[in-house]
């Protein structure tokens, strides 16, 4: 009966201490949760490269809070594409809402998601960007969860996102640590970290850890990550995300 109950204050013990960030930015109202999707912020934040007067191609991928009580434990992130002297981007992203669940669209590249304004993560221009959207786009149509989607632990929008970066030579991407579903592993539990610059051991996206050089070191808890950059000193929080030196555009 003590060690049940040794068992049961530790899981209690797991349980607050991954939960403590969610629930801070919840309560202290720095997750919006009120407010019709409809109504809430879409507009572009002035980023990406306008094509009116950039003809070169441009790879970006940007990252947002999810929409609702989502934001307080995650983001949701998209890949955004244009070709050499196109007029317009495609966006690349999974939609909870649609079937399938990929979409990839003609869109505003850097606009908020639903009342959250985007980060940028990666910038890739010229010939490394035109090399790899093909790339993308077919990684993008041979994602093999287009009709699942799961919030937790994946496979989600951030795994589609994790999984096309996989399936793209040369495209490397540092993933927050709030990108809920960035672990879920298809095809195994072994993995190539999204950055390229180590690996990473994930079961099903619920328990795993990843060591590499751009990540640092993450653990995996139930869904939840948290862990230490040390290139870029900074701790790694559910929910909150980094406290320390800002992460690095991937630029190419």
């Amino acid at each position: 009966m003590k060690m049940l109950l040794r068992w049961l204050h530790s899981l209690v013990a797991l349980l607050a201490l991954l939960l403590a960030g969610p629930v801070w930015l919840l309560a202290s109202n720095q997750v919006a949760t009120d407010g019709h999707w409809s109504s809430l912020d879409r507009s572009s934040a002035g980023i990406a490269p306008d094509p009116a007067v950039n003809a070169e191609a441009v790879v970006q991928v940007y990252s947002a809070r999810a929409y609702n009580w989502r934001g307080a434990f995650g983001e949701h992130i998209w890949i955004a594409t244009k070709t050499e002297n196109a007029d317009s981007y495609r966006l690349h992203q999974v939609l909870s809402w649609r079937r399938p669940t990929v979409v990839s669209s003609i869109d505003t590249p850097d606009r908020a998601w639903f009342g959250s304004p985007p980060t940028l993560l990666a910038d890739y221009r010229g010939e490394v960007a035109a090399q790899i959207i093909p790339q993308i786009e077919a990684a993008a149509a041979d994602y093999p969860q287009a009709e699942l989607y799961r919030v937790w632990p994946g496979p989600n929008s951030n795994s589609f996102i994790a999984w096309v970066i996989r399936e793209v030579p040369g495209f490397e991407v540092t993933l927050p640590v709030t990108a809920i579903g960035k672990d879920y592993i298809f095809n195994g539990v072994f993995a190539a970290a999204p950055s390229g610059s180590g690996y990473q051991l994930s079961l099903g996206g619920v328990v795993g850890i990843m060591l590499a050089l751009e990540e640092g070191i993450e653990l995996n808890l139930l869904g939840l990550s948290f862990g230490i950059d040390v290139m870029r000193p900074a701790l790694k929080l559910p929910g909150i995300g980094r406290l320390g030196m800002p992460v690095k555009v991937t630029e190419g």
